[in-house]
């Protein structure tokens, strides 16, 4: 294609639907008409006039033929005007950026503005992965992240500033930030040595300072997903500081209480019942919120036991989950995890829920039928796909896996599968 007629394709593709464009033409448009006409009233009034505005208003020439110049010179000069003021104002944030590339990224974030409102409940690794693939579909998502977390950096910094761990919160925004490369390595970076700084995520650190300055951990998160530019929310369960307790079944042994989070998966024994301290912790109104606005609520993947029941044992969550209107899915995750859910089949992950939650609080249930012919980290088993549709609930089943580290799901595949539900 010639470069000529490519480049006025380009042009031409501003007038497509959806870029938010076209309807300030018209406003434009009219507004230069009517100063074409207060100009040409007050030539008018300052009759009699010299000779040469005579041909400087182009008197000399027919009536249609001099209105027809005055357009094309018109549409022209704004034209013009409007490029440059365009240009100079958005060369400090686009320099660098094709025309073309601006063009797409300017229809796409429109697209996804007009996407479908998602709330994802969870936490850890599982979670992020499932935003970092919805964001390409929408923006306006939701992430609802536990506040149970109480091991390593984000369980020291619970304990010596007074903070929700902030851990999970971490992993969502990089998630969900524009520049998810650089920003994901920012963020997800570990000191490694240094006095008091060892062991400590950098993201950790710059939520607990931003929530020190902002003066409160939720203004903290609404700062730094405007620092940097994430594409949707990220909320907590709730305010208050909860700890996360279990009855485990050591083998052979009378079941004991495990309190702690990070203390679950050590002990060894079979999980029985997970519970929150205290048993009814107030929930996060703007979590409320999102969840009673939302087209479609999915729970999971991610930690059964640890990530996504801590949520939903927050009373006021699952009574905002029961009473809204949303398509309800849970994702069960890929592999079982060692110290909590070993040799689970996806209906005893769903039986774990409906054991702590009460029956019917989903419609449907995303599993992964793929099983990938290579060795498994020690410990860790293919979560069987061994569960019977019934009245009220849908089964999905789908190849979820991530090629890279297939006991993991891939989030452009999951994205795919979850959104989808949405028209059926």
């Amino acid at each position: 294609m010639p470069a000529g007629k490519e480049k006025w394709q380009d042009h031409l593709r501003w007038l497509q639907p959806g870029l938010g464009v076209k309807r300030w033409l018209l406003p434009l448009a009219f507004g230069a008409v009517l100063l074409s006409m207060g100009g040409a009233d007050l030539v008018r009034a300052s009759y009699p006039v010299p000779s040469y505005f005579y041909y400087l208003t182009l008197q000399f020439l027919p009536r249609l033929v001099r209105a027809l110049l005055l357009l094309i010179l018109g549409v022209g000069s704004v034209g013009l005007g409007l490029w440059g003021l365009n240009r100079a104002l958005l060369k400090p944030f686009v320099e660098n950026t094709p025309p073309r590339q601006l063009l797409e990224a300017l229809y796409d974030y429109r697209r996804r503005g007009r996407g479908p409102k998602i709330v994802v409940i969870g936490g850890g690794h599982g979670q992020a992965t499932l935003l970092r693939g919805l964001k390409a579909h929408t923006s306006n998502l939701t992430a609802i992240v536990t506040v149970a977390d109480d091991g390593g950096s984000s369980g020291r910094l619970r304990r010596d500033l007074g903070i929700l761990p902030p851990g999970d919160f971490r992993n969502c925004i990089a998630a969900l930030s524009d520049d998810e490369a650089l920003i994901t390595r920012l963020l997800q970076y570990r000191f490694a040595v240094g006095a008091g700084l060892e062991g400590h995520n950098f993201g950790n650190l710059f939520l607990s300072a931003l929530a020190d300055i902002t003066g409160g951990f939720e203004s903290a998160l609404k700062e730094s997903s405007r620092v940097l530019a994430v594409q949707g929310r990220v909320l907590p369960c709730t305010l208050q500081a909860v700890v996360l307790m279990a009855d485990v079944q050591p083998p052979g042994q009378t079941p004991v209480r495990v309190r702690g989070e990070s203390q679950i998966r050590p002990s060894g024994g079979r999980i029985l019942r997970v519970a929150l301290e205290p048993s009814a912790p107030l929930a996060y109104g703007e979590a409320i919120r999102a969840i009673l606005e939302a087209e479609l609520i999915v729970a999971g993947p991610g930690s059964l036991y640890t990530s996504v029941l801590p949520n939903l044992l927050v009373p006021e969550i699952t009574a905002a989950v029961r009473a809204s209107r949303a398509r309800k899915v849970y994702v069960c995750n890929v592999a079982t995890e060692c110290g909590e859910t070993d040799h689970f089949t996806a209906e005893d992950h769903l039986q774990a829920l409906e054991q702590h939650l009460g029956l019917g609080l989903f419609s449907a249930v995303v599993i992964n039928e793929e099983r990938p012919a290579i060795p498994l980290p020690a410990g860790v088993d293919w979560v069987a796909p061994v569960l019977q549709e019934r009245p009220g609930l849908h089964v999905v089943r789908a190849d979820l896996t991530d090629p890279q580290c297939p006991w993991r799901h891939h989030s452009a595949k999951l994205a795919q599968v979850v959104v989808g539900l949405l028209k059926q």
